[in-house]
Parts: structure tokens; C-alpha cells; sequence
């Protein structure tokens, strides 16, 4: 069963005002992580208190850093449920989360972070561990010295 669209209205706009588009069909998911689509942060957001006081502003925190993914997308689990079920066979190695954060480098996941790591931990937190994540996975690598 679906959350009402009015009542989760909010907390996707609280993460699209930031430039964060919605994957709210599979289809939307394959075009946003397919073949050569660079570094994606995929968010999927919840109705949970831990997304609410944590994982939302913390990914919207971490866009103030200089290394960032080419793109951030979001899934709202309990609302867009194809298209979460359809990132979560992208994400089969992990077990399933929500709310949490998936990196992908060209549609391969690099990066994982689950709602225990998430859970409890200030904005600030959230959004130091994903800074982290970007200068590791989406940093252009340097060129060597001859």
C-alpha cells in the first residue's frame, strides 16, 4: 500500500528544491543510473523520523561540498514502489534500507550507506560521511607525473 501523496508531499519537496530529481519509476531509475550516466548519490527517502531530522537534511548539508556526484536522485520507499524495488535489485548485494544513500559510479554501486549509520547521528554527521563518500568515489583522479 501507497503512502497519500499529500501526506509525503513535503518530504519529497524537501529534497527537490535542492535540485534532487525523483526516480519514481523504474524507467526514471535505468535513466538515471544506465550506461555512462558518471557518479549518482540515490536517496531513498522515507516517512521514518530518522530521514525526517537526519538523512534529508544531511544530504542536503553535503551539497555544499567541492566534490559532489555528477547528479542526486531519490526513490521514496512506501511511495514510489517499482521504482525502489527496481533500485534495490541494482543494490542486491545490499540489504534492503530506508532511508539510505546508494553511490553509483556509471550505474555500479560504490558506496552504501544504511539507515543504522544513519539513525541517531546529528545532519552534520550524515553529511560529513557523504562528503567523505564523494572526495573517495567522485573525485577525478589525478594524472601521474612523467
Amino acid at each position: 500500500m501507497r503512502y497519500p501523496e499529500h501526506l509525503i508531499y513535503a518530504m519529497r519537496e524537501e529534497l527537490t528544491r535542492h535540485g534532487v530529481e525523483e526516480a519514481r519509476t523504474p524507467e526514471d531509475v535505468d535513466r538515471i543510473l544506465g550506461p555512462g550516466s558518471g557518479r549518482v548519490l540515490v536517496v531513498v527517502n522515507s516517512v521514518c523520523g530518522c530521514a525526517a531530522g537526519c538523512a534529508r537534511p544531511g544530504v542536503v548539508q553535503s551539497l555544499q561540498a567541492e566534490t559532489r556526484p555528477d547528479k542526486i536522485a531519490t526513490v521514496f520507499a512506501g511511495a514510489d514502489l517499482e521504482a525502489t524495488a527496481h533500485l534495490r535489485q541494482k543494490l542486491a548485494m545490499y540489504p534492503p534500507s530506508s532511508p539510505s544513500f546508494a553511490l553509483f559510479r556509471d550505474g555500479e554501486p560504490v558506496y552504501m550507506m544504511h539507515r543504522y549509520e544513519i539513525e541517531g547521528q546529528p545532519a552534520s554527521v550524515v553529511a560529513d560521511k557523504l562528503r567523505a563518500a564523494y572526495a573517495a568515489h567522485c573525485a577525478e583522479p589525478q594524472a601521474e607525473a612523467v
